[in-house]
């Protein structure tokens, strides 16, 4: 059963999903057109991912003890700041710091502070059986936001609009956040707790899940939603109508492949759901780049987003079920926080890449690192298991 909670943060991460969306599909197109070169659209977008870097460092660290209520509006105050930013003047020098400091985000998915806090809160809104179910349909609240929000690229609008729209959604999230009960905090006492035998095999997961956590997202970076459509626009001359649409189908796709992900995983498990869909989705991108057909090409990044993201809700849950509950803000903290570096560090390299290199280059740097990441992270937790697939194994 949906819990009050629960709703308020599926509509204030719909808000936030339906802007970075929209961003995910213009902004590179916005800043080149402005003057900026695809080198450094690469740099605003690191610069954006580099600021969400470090407020999930914040978060991770401070937000159980500043309030996590009053973190979520905070970052959602400083978003909104880097919407209006974008708005104001394309000029390097004022985008990069600005881009840091809003957390401007190009990747067209929302990975940010916000969310660390989310995937910690909401585990605890469900009984363990459905934490996946739970985490499948906040999911698929953002990626319907991504889809929406993608497909209002198509909007005869400037992009000086766009981005003054996209803060406005921005601060719309306040008032949900604002909404949340007391239940959403956390109150010390002696059950949080923990010997230090636990709190060492705690770190010891985390850490490694972060470290594969991260190869993944850096090759992630090399696939922003910013630079793919940049790809369709300049290799096959798709138009910004026709870039909303096929993203709007993806991010479609994307959040279907959300409840599909919980289906599946109740089925053969969260690490096999996590593993035996993802890397497919690799190969077939790295197989569009092949094709002289833009609509062969579009297939088959399609293709790839009905699978790309199954194993997000899988992945959240498998850190949230290994942790202790009092443990979930700092295991979201530290794996998103990896994951956002990866993000940071791949634009403005794969920038580089694409302007002086090869165009498509970043699809098989990033769909290889992302295979490698499957491999390693089976072969390293294929033994770890959940608490309720532990027990449902015994019956």
């Amino acid at each position: 059963m949906l819990t009050r909670d629960a709703a308020l943060i599926y509509a204030a991460a719909f808000l936030r999903s339906s802007a970075v969306g929209l961003v995910g599909v213009i902004l590179a197109i916005a800043l080149t057109e402005a003057g900026v070169s695809v080198a450094g659209t690469g740099l605003v977008i690191g610069a954006g991912l580099a600021g969400i870097a470090t407020l999930t460092v914040v978060v991770t660290v401070a937000a159980d003890r500043l309030g996590r209520r009053r973190t979520l509006v905070l970052m959602t105050l400083l978003t909104a700041g880097g919407y209006l930013a974008a708005a104001a003047s394309a000029r390097l020098a004022w985008l990069l710091p600005a881009a840091f400091l809003g957390m401007l985000n190009g990747m067209g998915r929302d990975r940010g502070p916000a969310g660390t806090l989310e995937q910690a809160i909401l585990p605890e809104t469900a009984p363990p059986t459905h934490r996946t179910w739970t985490l499948a349909w906040y999911n698929l609240v953002l990626d319907g936001g991504h889809a929406l929000g993608g497909l209002a690229a198509a909007l005869a609008i400037t992009h000086r609009t766009i981005f003054v729209l996209c803060a406005v959604s921005a601060l719309a999230g306040v008032l949900p956040y604002a909404a949340l009960s007391k239940r959403v905090e956390v109150v010390a006492t002696a059950a949080t707790a923990t010997s230090p035998d636990e709190d060492r095999r705690t770190r010891r997961s985390v850490s490694k899940l972060a470290l594969l956590f991260g190869i993944d997202s850096l090759g992630g970076g090399f696939l922003s939603s910013a630079l793919i459509a940049y790809w369709f626009f300049q290799r096959y001359g798709f138009s910004e109508r026709e870039l909303a649409i096929l993203f709007f189908a993806a991010r479609s796709l994307n959040a279907v492949s959300h409840v599909a992900a919980a289906w599946l995983a109740r089925r053969i498990g969260l690490l096999n759901t996590m593993v035996l869909t993802h890397l497919p989705s690799s190969l077939l991108l790295m197989a569009a780049p092949a094709t002289s057909s833009g609509t062969l090409a579009a297939g088959l990044f399609l293709g790839r987003e009905s699978l790309v993201e199954m194993d997000v809700p899988t992945r959240q849950s498998y850190v949230m079920a290994i942790v202790p509950p009092h443990r979930r803000t700092y295991a979201s903290g530290v794996t998103n926080l990896t994951r956002t570096i990866g993000w940071a560090v791949g634009p403005p390299i794969a920038g580089v890449v694409m302007q002086y290199v090869v165009l498509a280059a970043p699809l098989f740097i990033g769909g290889a690192m992302k295979i490698v990441y499957d491999i390693v992270l089976y072969r390293s937790f294929r033994h770890v298991r959940p608490p309720e697939e532990t027990a449902a194994s015994r019956l």
